[in-house]
């Protein structure tokens, strides 16, 4: 089952690296305290998976072996298998693994890449994804698609003029709260950070494109609290999460997560509309959060506005919080 959700997310093409048992156990079996049998048994079900699934074995030498998942299944064993029956294979969330294998997409000639081959990077940063190009992503077109990207370049450069800092490695780990299509790290991309997208359980599943432009996501629900250390986040981007989330759960729970996962001196840089804006300062003003408000990017009548704000570094004393600049 762990190899055939390895498979569901790994691209036609790609590569499984396995460094460890039970490979090159002929070496390591008495250190593993495991006898050859099992070893050996063992690995022959991977090599009889790995076949399975239209993987071919490239390499194995020492303590490590490839494998590459074939570019479409016109090559593959005609070998009976358990082909999972769900349409929609990142339909995921919350849901039961199943012993199951994901098709690949249909392909019209031998040499085709399945689900669509992909620009090397950064030239894919900014290329129209195959899921796009196809007309898989509802309402979503490649020139809407070169639209949001214009857009987030302009955005962004406001973001750089209220704060000069941003680009800089000042803030190396940095969070986009409702990723879209992902322009706002796509324009950010830079070796001096890098962002997390997270595409809201509650939106367009936009994942599959942010993973073929060449960047990293993951689903969450802002409900709930996310799965990482506190204090990992230099700089937050929450654009759209306070509207969306509206009578789904409270946004002071939302804050609190956000000031869990921020940095002491982080930053958080909020879009939404005013109405919106104004009860999530008036919370932060509450958690002593600085702030700053400011228009639109097209001018003060435009009802969507920028709310920044700085997270203060506390320090306890005495069972009281203060401020250490005072």
């Amino acid at each position: 089952m762990y190899l055939m959700e390895v498979d569901r997310v790994l691209r036609p093409g790609g590569y499984w690296i396995l460094s460890g048992p039970p490979i090159n156990w002929k070496t390591y079996y008495q250190t593993w305290k495991q006898s050859k049998e099992d070893l050996e048994e063992e690995q022959r079900k991977i090599e009889e998976l790995a076949e399975l699934l239209c993987w071919e074995k490239k390499y194995e030498k020492g303590d490590i072996a490839i494998w590459r998942k074939k570019v479409n299944s016109n090559s593959c064993p005609s070998k009976s298998a358990n082909i999972c029956k769900s349409k929609d294979a990142d339909d995921v969330w919350y849901r039961k693994m199943e012993a199951c294998i994901t098709p690949f997409p249909e392909v019209t000639s031998a040499n085709e890449v399945e689900g669509g081959e992909l620009l090397k990077f950064p030239a894919r940063l900014f290329a129209v994804p195959p899921q796009i190009a196809t007309g898989s992503l509802l309402g979503v077109t490649p020139k809407s698609y070169h639209e949001d990207n214009k857009q987030w370049k302009k955005r962004v450069n406001v973001y750089k003029r209220i704060n000069t800092l941003i680009g800089t490695t000042r803030y190396r780990n940095i969070m986009d709260m409702n990723a879209g299509l992902g322009g706002f790290a796509a324009v950010l991309e830079s070796p001096k950070s890098w962002v997390m997208n997270v595409v809201p359980t509650i939106s367009q599943n936009t994942l599959g494109v942010i993973y073929d432009r060449g960047l990293i996501g993951i689903y969450h629900d802002w409900c709930e609290g996310f799965s990482t250390y506190p204090r990992t986040y230099d700089l937050i981007h929450a654009s759209g999460v306070f509207s969306l989330y509206q009578n789904k759960c409270e946004p002071e729970a939302i804050l609190l997560e956000m000031d869990r996962i921020l940095r002491p001196n982080g930053v958080v840089i909020f879009r939404d509309d005013v109405h919106i804006l104004n009860k999530v300062r008036k919370i932060i003003g509450g958690m002593r959060w600085e702030t700053k408000m400011t228009d639109h990017e097209d001018g003060p009548l435009v009802p969507e506005k920028i709310l920044v704000a700085v997270k203060q570094h506390w320090v306890g004393s005495r069972g009281n919080m203060a401020s250490d600049d005072k």
